[in-house]
């Protein structure tokens, strides 16, 4: 097994799990304690996961968030599928409003330049990448930008949704359960989420299987507000339809 396919079960199992020690992770991938501390130790250096004495915990669970581009290296394969799936929502020519995030961040490259299309995004990141299509008409919402997401909230922020009605809105989540819903570590952002599922007729959420099971500090919607959930194939049939007796379709790309 690479390196890379290792950080990358390394982390689901932390995240899975809450914690994993080095021993139970050097057994479950069969590789040295050594190999697995060298790679808690680069994984911690790039800000995916707390390294602690004897293996390693989800920053989530400590109370910190990993920053846009260590969580842009994470779940790949998934996103990229979960974005081409998420295309199939996107009308041809109408509103659109897109929520930062490394999975819309992919999903955006995706769009056809034919698309004829005004969208509204409070990602500074998006802007820039939407800016270049020339049929696209971009409104930025203002506000603070949180380093973490490159996110715009605060009052400005909600001000620029006040009064907008989308055909979409693709939104991202830290946390998905049956139990809170949708929810996010910051309360800033929670409230621009929120209001980015108000301004909008069919509400899509974008999610891989490593949110399912997680609750965060923020929460900024029902499962039954939304009409589609968008996840892998990593998610359990038990688990979608958890979620599906609640009101959204989900599927699993």
């Amino acid at each position: 097994m690479y390196a890379p396919q290792r950080h990358r079960a390394i982390l689901e199992q932390v995240i899975s799990y809450g914690h994993a020690s080095v021993q139970v992770l050097a057994d479950s991938l069969d590789v040295t304690p050594e190999t697995i501390r060298r790679d808690l130790t680069e994984l911690h250096q790039q800000g995916l996961l707390r390294r602690v004495h004897g293996g390693a915990m989800p920053l989530t669970r400590l109370g910190f968030e990993p920053s846009v581009v260590s969580r842009s290296k994470l779940m790949l394969e998934e996103k990229e599928r979960i974005a081409k799936t998420a295309l199939d929502e996107i009308p041809e020519e109408g509103a659109i409003i897109v929520d930062a995030g490394t999975t819309t961040s992919r999903l955006i490259t995706l769009i056809p330049d034919s698309y004829k299309l005004t969208i509204v995004t409070n990602s500074v990141l998006h802007a820039g990448l939407l800016a270049e299509k020339k049929n696209v008409t971009v409104i930025m919402l203002g506000g603070r930008v949180r380093g973490n997401t490159m996110a715009c909230v605060d009052q400005t922020a909600l001000d620029g949704l006040d009064g907008l009605f989308a055909d979409v809105v693709l939104v991202g989540t830290n946390g998905i359960s049956a139990e809170r819903g949708l929810t996010t570590p910051d309360q800033s952002e929670a409230k621009v989420k929120n209001a980015m599922l108000k301004a909008a007729r069919r509400k899509v959420v974008l999610v891989d299987h490593t949110k399912f099971g997680q609750d965060h500090f923020a929460s900024f919607g029902n499962i039954s507000d939304v009409d589609v959930v968008i996840t892998d194939k990593a998610v359990s049939e038990n688990q979608a339809d958890e979620l599906q007796n609640l009101g959204p379709m989900v599927i699993r790309a």
